[in-house]
């Protein structure tokens, strides 16, 4: 589904990403992993458009989406769950869920503006979806309260739930667990393991190295803004170049 060709984006002459190259299979969940300051944000900011590669391309299903912006994208299929809350504090739950869908409208402003009847059919369905996935990620309860109520765990599944309203054929998550306690991340963790199951491709970034073998098929690992290595869980584990850059050439000997 996902190919990625020579990568590359640099930031005051110094490369985040460098030449990266990988391909994701639809319906994969892949995990990228790598020390701090190793590439990884900056490699999902450049699928989902917030950044432009300065060398490289990028293909989704065999065409060539890296020059399109980030709302074209979403209309493809891609959502991305940021590492920060991003919430709307003076809206509803549900209406922070609703947002999601954003991308995928089609009455126009002009019918917003008029409450022409084929805007008040969507304006229905999107919070009729909205719902449906709000009960997905276990916060139906929690849909008419105010967004900044939520604890941080419930917060990054309502983030969750406003992706899933775009419809993505690819949800990309970066680090969704930053901050969580260790039962809300076990419960993050069921979540992705669920939507994986239902056929959505993930691609997901996360410093927690435990959670991402424990979910992942394939694991990509950057240092310096490379890939140093690629494959399964067992894999990466034995790798001695994922060893040295974890815990220093001398562990790795």
């Amino acid at each position: 589904m996902l190919e990625l060709h020579d990568l590359s984006r640099s930031f005051g002459g110094v490369f985040a990403t460098d030449g990266v190259s990988m391909s994701v299979a639809d319906g994969e969940l892949r995990g990228v992993i790598g020390p701090n300051g190793a590439g990884k944000s900056t490699l999902f900011s450049l699928v989902s458009g917030h950044l432009r590669p300065q060398r490289g391309r990028i293909l989704l299903d065999g065409q060539r989406i890296d020059r399109l912006a980030p709302h074209q994208r979403a209309r493809l299929g891609i959502a991305i769950v940021f590492q920060g809350a991003r919430l709307f504090p003076e809206m509803t739950v549900w209406e922070n869920v609703a947002v999601g869908a954003h991308a995928r409208t089609r009455a126009g402003a002009a019918a917003a503006v008029l409450r022409l009847p084929r805007h008040r059919r969507e304006e229905s369905e999107i919070f009729r979806s909205a719902f449906a996935n709000l009960e997905r990620v276990g916060l139906a309860d929690w849909a008419d309260r105010a967004a900044d109520q939520l604890p941080l765990g419930q917060q990054r599944r309502m983030q969750v739930a406003r992706a899933l309203t775009a419809q993505p054929r690819l949800l990309l998550l970066d680090e969704p667990a930053s901050g969580l306690r260790a039962g809300e991340r076990r419960e993050l963790a069921a979540l992705i393991r669920s939507l994986h199951d239902e056929g959505i491709t993930v691609l997901l970034v996360e410093h927690d190295v435990a959670m991402v073998t424990s979910l992942a098929e394939r694991i990509t690992v950057l240092e310096l803004g490379r890939v140093i290595a690629e494959g399964t869980p067992d894999e990466i584990r034995r790798d001695p170049a994922v060893i040295a850059a974890y815990l220093g050439t001398e562990a790795a000997a």
